[in-house]
């Protein structure tokens, strides 16, 4: 829907795009100055433990006290709990090829080589990423210590140590979240949910009295559509929900996003509507507004009814578009979705505790991923290794963060680290060797420098996922400058070496991932975006053996798999903006039209989960013989049209084999069935399936 707005307006120039962008991503919203605060509290105190107690590898504590997940207190522990396990077996690890390869330097530079491998194939095949990157990334830091002189007890004391920091860091950030958490008693998610709701109220109700929007208002949804719902995806994902909330509230989340959207166009048309029309929108507004009081108070909105598409055209273009996305709101919160399968949606039901992803002995992609990050890496070791210049050993660690699968999101990685590294080495870092650090004789001085750059660092690590690395890369360079040592940092050499290392891996990984197997993110996107609406085809006529624990446990595992693509689909979206070539135009276009499809087909994803009591006739939900068999039909027709539309998008092929006009006619045929059936509620059920997949077929076709 932006396309619209643009058309109506001069496109800005980059220079007012880049600051209206950091506008949007540094602007306060709610809870972000009290996680700011955390962040800094916990990094800070790590480094007071640190350099009193001259603890080696200050700065990965620091650094990893900043940047522990915080999203709630059972998170906090499992990321930190990850992070501990991963680092341990990084130093167990270490520790025993020390033994093995430190008498011949041959054998040590081969063991460097198949160090690299393994730690960017375990970041790719393990299933637990945090313990996986944290593994990787503890090989990778000690082994610059293999090829020092220092003797082998000295070596054994400083690779335990490295893992004793890490721990450090973790557990003071576990513990002062547990603190802060005793005084939270607010839900961020549903605060953010409730400002852009109320958001959208305020600007219908200037449509409603017939009067021209003012520019606060404008502006207000204009920020909250610029922000979007990468923030509220981030803490659903990472919060303490019931995978069935989480998915219902995902739903929400992604509609509650194109609400917004489509509010912040809405804008750029008239505002003089005819009385119809008022109607229309008065409704609308009362909608919205009953919404957000059942999503303040935890409560079920009342259900508006399917928006018409016969109604009349209206001057607002947008206006059929707005009522259809409130309608889909109401119906992923109402009572159709509100009974959960009680064993989908128990915590009994874990995920497996087998620690390789899925195809991880069986996928090529793995072993290219493996062999182009640690090509990248080695040749990075090679360079500063035969130039006798250690400093610049962040070269090698600048491969592993930006190793991702795709061109688009390394590119979007390399370019956050490099800005980062030169903000807070050569801005911060030197300015501060240059005119503060001279001035300063105390520990207590230095902590309130180190508490200012931690402050900048969080609030922008706090950003969205376009930005929030760049904030993680200025706390990098500044902590490796003045927390190796236990002094004051005066040489400038130090940061000079800091970004030269970051330059060097960037090369190194530009000649490694986008001339070696590239897999540009436009095309991954698009494969996903099918593999999800396939899955979903799958999930909608998957068959039960009667084994009703077992097919409950296959059903969850697909659900899961449907959620991760999901997520993929939004990450591999935002990758695609790094991406540039002859693909580019077309690529965004893709981007844009997949972004606009998602929210309804995670709706009826989550419409299909609750479909599926009946699939599989839970006490209550059970059906006669007769509508069953109308039921499996049914599915399995609407699973056709599904598998259509991937095809659709898939090869651009124009014939469709199942015409949604078929599970209308089988929906006559349930009406008739069940009439004297007390199952409305599965009538509702199908016929809103039926809606939302002719709805997602004909947008598709006409794209």
């Amino acid at each position: 829907m932006s396309a619209i707005a643009q058309t109506l307006t001069q496109p800005p120039s980059r220079i007012v795009w880049f600051w209206q962008f950091l506008r949007s991503e540094l602007a306060p919203y709610r809870g972000r100055g009290a996680l700011v605060v955390r962040m800094v509290a916990a990094s800070t105190l790590v480094m007071i433990v640190c350099m009193t107690y001259r603890i080696p590898y200050a700065a990965y504590a620091a650094l990893f006290g900043l940047t522990l997940s915080r999203e709630s207190v059972r998170r906090t522990a499992a990321e930190a709990r990850a992070l501990i396990l991963g680092s341990a077996l990084g130093v167990a690890y270490a520790i025993v090829s020390f033994m093995l390869v430190l008498g011949d330097p041959m054998l040590r530079f081969l063991w460097v080589g198949a160090s690299l491998f393994l730690a960017f194939y375990v970041i790719s095949a393990f299933s637990n990423y945090a313990a996986s990157a944290r593994f990787a990334y503890l090989v990778v830091i000690l082994i610059p210590l293999s090829n020092s002189f220092a003797s082998p007890e000295t070596k054994l004391e400083t690779a335990l140590w490295a893992v004793g920091a890490i721990a450090l860091g973790s557990v003071i950030a576990l513990l002062l979240e547990i603190v802060f958490a005793a005084f939270r008693r607010t839900d961020d998610l549903t605060h953010a949910l409730s400002e852009r709701l109320a958001g959208v109220k305020e600007l219908l109700a200037y449509y409603v009295d017939d009067r021209p929007v003012d520019q606060p208002t404008r502006s207000k949804i204009e920020r909250l559509a610029a922000v979007g719902t990468s923030r509220l995806r981030l803490r659903l994902q990472r919060g303490s929900y019931e995978p069935q909330h989480e998915q219902q509230m995902a739903a929400v989340v992604g509609l509650v996003g194109r609400l917004v959207d489509l509010a912040a166009n809405l804008s750029e048309f008239d505002t003089r509507v005819s009385h119809q029309e008022r109607t229309r929108i008065r409704k609308v507004a009362h909608d919205v507004a009953a919404i957000r009081g059942a999503v303040e108070s935890g409560q079920q909105p009342p259900q508006g009814g399917a928006a018409s598409e016969l109604a009349a055209p209206s001057r607002l273009p947008l206006l059929a578009e707005i009522e259809s996305t409130v309608s889909l709101i109401q119906e992923a919160c109402t009572g159709t979705l509100s009974s959960p399968l009680p064993a989908l949606a128990s915590p009994e039901s874990p995920a497996p505790d087998w620690p390789l992803a899925a195809g991880a002995l069986s996928d090529p992609a793995h072993i290219k991923f493996a062999l182009r990050g640690s090509l990248a890496a080695w040749l990075s070791y090679v360079i500063y290794n035969g130039l006798f210049w250690p400093g610049i050993s962040t070269a090698v660690t600048t491969c592993l963060l930006t190793a991702l699968t795709t061109v688009g999101a390394s590119h979007q990685k390399q370019l956050l680290r490099f800005a980062g590294a030169i903000i807070g080495g050569f801005v911060i870092g030197m300015g501060a060797q240059v005119f503060i650090l001279p001035n300063i004789d105390s520990i207590g001085a230095f902590t309130v420098l180190f508490g200012v750059v931690a402050f900048i660092s969080a609030w922008f690590a706090t950003a969205g996922p376009r930005l929030s690395y760049f904030g993680v890369q200025i706390a990098v360079a500044f902590y490796l400058i003045n927390l190796q040592e236990f002094k004051i940092q005066t040489s400038l050499a130090v940061a000079r070496d800091r970004v030269v290392g970051v330059l060097l891996g960037l090369a190194m990984m530009w000649l490694a991932f986008d001339l070696l197997w590239s897999s540009p993110a436009g095309v991954e996107m698009r494969k996903t975006f099918v593999s999800a609406i396939r899955s979903l085809a799958q999930l909608a006529r998957e068959p039960f053996s009667g084994d009703l624990s077992a097919d409950i446990e296959r059903s969850y595992a697909l659900r899961e798999t449907i959620n991760a693509q999901f997520d993929r689909v939004r990450s591999l979206a935002d990758g695609v903006l790094f991406e540039f070539g002859p693909s580019r135009r077309q690529d965004l276009a893709w981007r844009d039209r997949i972004r606009a499809w998602t929210p309804q087909l995670r709706t009826l994803f989550v419409i299909r989960i609750a479909f599926l009591k009946y699939r599989l006739a839970l006490p209550g939900f059970e059906l006669p013989a007769s509508v069953r068999r109308l039921q499996q039909e049914f599915d399995d027709r609407s699973a056709t049209i599904l598998e259509d539309i991937a095809s659709r998008i898939e090869t651009n092929t124009p014939p469709v084999r199942s015409a949604p006009s078929e599970t209308t006619d089988l929906l006559v045929q349930l009406t008739s069935e069940v009439r004297d059936l007390q199952a409305q509620t599965f009538l509702a059920l199908a016929r809103r399936i039926d809606e939302l997949t002719a709805s997602l077929a004909r947008e598709i076709v006409a794209a």
